[in-house]
């Protein structure tokens, strides 16, 4: 079955944020519909106020319900009313019994007619205002309409534009002495509550336009500097796995010192020690292959030798060649499964803070104690040339370093003779520390001692079948991991051989 393809990460996050946004503007969509309601109410509530204030001035001044008394009172109780625009009171019929527009308080603001000026034959000018009369009356009979047929129970706000105006009305039925004596409509121009709401809908949508923006330039952000760059990783580390031949060109990411630029790098050293390790085995399996052939081929010879020979002097002679022989390949195969076994373990070894003087010294007791067992009297001397308090500290694996002046002081004894010296000494840098092992041997016969670190170097002692001749190279691999230099020479004064390790001081 064909695997699913996965979104990319930029496809995800505007996904992710057109989803947060939709449920945002559906939730913004309806907190606009219910602004205006919610202000209207709250004006309405305020109306509901004055309505019973009034109600409560016609039971105490004992008013009745008819034109005449209805204009008394409103010319002597208009401040009540001065801060509305209009106040109509109708009777149980539906038909106008007061308003306030009988009373000089700001009438033009709820209603602002067109004046029409009209010029006769004789120069006369008359001033006609049948909008106003046309509205009055449009009001008049609307109210009366919603008195007849609508209203029930409860009060009824209405709300409605007129001339390019706002307007609240609550009507409301008034009750005089335990009766219904008829019907007050109070009106107020309300166009702060469009404002309001046209000023909350400016604000939502300045927010929004100002967060998208800020998503989009993000996305951008994101696309270009994390998510291609993890994407080119991506094809840079296929293209390896799969050993194409495109080149995936990354090396303005090496330039970057954020995770990204770390990240790349990582990659980088990482492909490059994977290569590294695949060129090595396969050259160590070709060099391997090569090693054992010879003393396999010597072996067959051998032991073709060894049946057809009858002299016990010759059978001796062959027997100790196969023996040999025998030593060598185990040795061989011995050493190349704990060198891979070594390098598989390096990389999860941890570095620490490690006393150089120290291992050097307790290897050197070691090898001291072996020869004393084996009787060769061949001395091992160590001379220190610390001045600092901390000079003789470095970052490594201790067992490993252990390996390293013990695999060297090995290499130096086998080419060593009775009487002669082995001096290990210890300098101290600025930033390094320097190891020298010096010997009394005969030297390296190489125009390039060099050569000495490279797998089954071919000038070995006698004792071979002892040395698979990959001891130095696992030296200049454990040396190399440590950040430090490993170099051979002949000495040019006293003979011998002398072999120097540079490692780096623990800061």
């Amino acid at each position: 079955m064909k695997k699913k393809k996965s979104a990319s990460i930029l496809k995800k996050f505007l996904l992710f944020n057109l989803s947060v946004f939709s449920v945002l503007g559906l939730l913004t969509i309806v907190y606009l519909e219910a602004i205006q309601p919610n202000l209207v109410k709250k004006r309405t509530a305020d109306h509901y106020i004055i309505i019973n204030n009034t109600v409560d001035h016609l039971q105490r001044l004992n008013i009745d319900f008819n034109a005449q008394d209805i204009r008394t009172f409103l010319l002597s109780t208009r401040f009540l009313f001065q801060s509305l625009d209009r106040v109509q009171f109708y009777s149980t019929n539906g038909d106008l019994v007061g308003d306030t527009n009988i009373l000089d308080l700001d009438q033009n603001v709820f209603i602002r007619s067109d004046i029409i000026i009209e010029e006769t034959i004789d120069g006369k000018i008359k001033e006609k205002n049948n909008s106003e009369k046309l509205i009055k009356e449009k009001n008049k009979n609307s109210i009366k309409e919603t008195i007849l047929n609508e209203y029930q129970d409860e009060p009824i706000t209405i709300s409605e534009n007129i001339q390019n105006n706002f307007f609240v009305s609550t009507l409301s039925r008034i009750q005089l002495n335990k009766k219904y004596a008829g019907y007050i409509v109070v009106s107020e121009e309300a166009n702060d509550i469009l404002n309001a709401v046209k000023e909350r809908k400016a604000f939502i949508i300045r927010t929004v336009l100002a967060v998208a923006l800020v998503i989009f330039i993000f996305s951008l952000f994101l696309n270009k500097y994390i998510l291609k760059p993890i994407g080119l990783l991506v094809k840079f580390s296929e293209a390896i796995k799969k050993k194409s031949n495109k080149n995936i060109d990354i090396k303005n990411f090496f330039v970057r010192e954020d995770e990204i630029g770390k990240l790349t790098i990582s990659i980088d050293e990482m492909t490059k020690e994977l290569q590294k390790r695949t060129t090595r085995a396969e050259t160590f399996s070709n060099d391997l292959a090569h090693e054992i052939r010879n003393p396999l081929a010597s072996l067959k010879s051998a032991s073709e030798l060894l049946d057809k020979t009858t002299e016990k002097m010759e059978s001796e002679k062959l027997l100790e060649i196969i023996n040999h022989d025998v030593e060598r390949i185990e040795r061989l195969i011995t050493d190349y499964s704990q060198m891979l076994k070594d390098e598989a373990s390096w990389s999860r070894e941890q570095m620490t803070k490690v006393n150089l003087i120290e291992i050097i010294t307790n290897v050197a007791e070691d090898f001291r104690q072996d020869l004393k067992n084996q009787n060769k009297k061949i001395q091992i001397n160590i001379q220190k040339k610390i001045t600092s308090k901390n000079g003789h500290y470095i970052l490594g694996i201790e067992n490993r370093l252990e390996q390293v002046i013990a695999n060297l002081l090995d290499n130096s004894i086998s080419f060593s003779e009775d009487n002669k010296k082995i001096n290990i000494e210890v300098e101290e840098t600025s930033s390094n520390l320097l190891i020298l092992i010096k010997d009394q041997g005969p030297g390296f016969s190489e125009t390039s001692p060099q050569k000495i670190f490279k797998r089954f170097y071919s000038n070995r002692p006698k004792s071979f079948g002892k040395h698979s001749g990959l001891g130095l190279n696992i030296v200049k691999n454990i040396v190399e991991l440590h950040k430090g230099t490993i170099s051979a020479s002949n000495r040019l004064n006293k003979g011998g051989a002398q072999v120097e390790v540079l490692l780096p001081k623990f800061s």
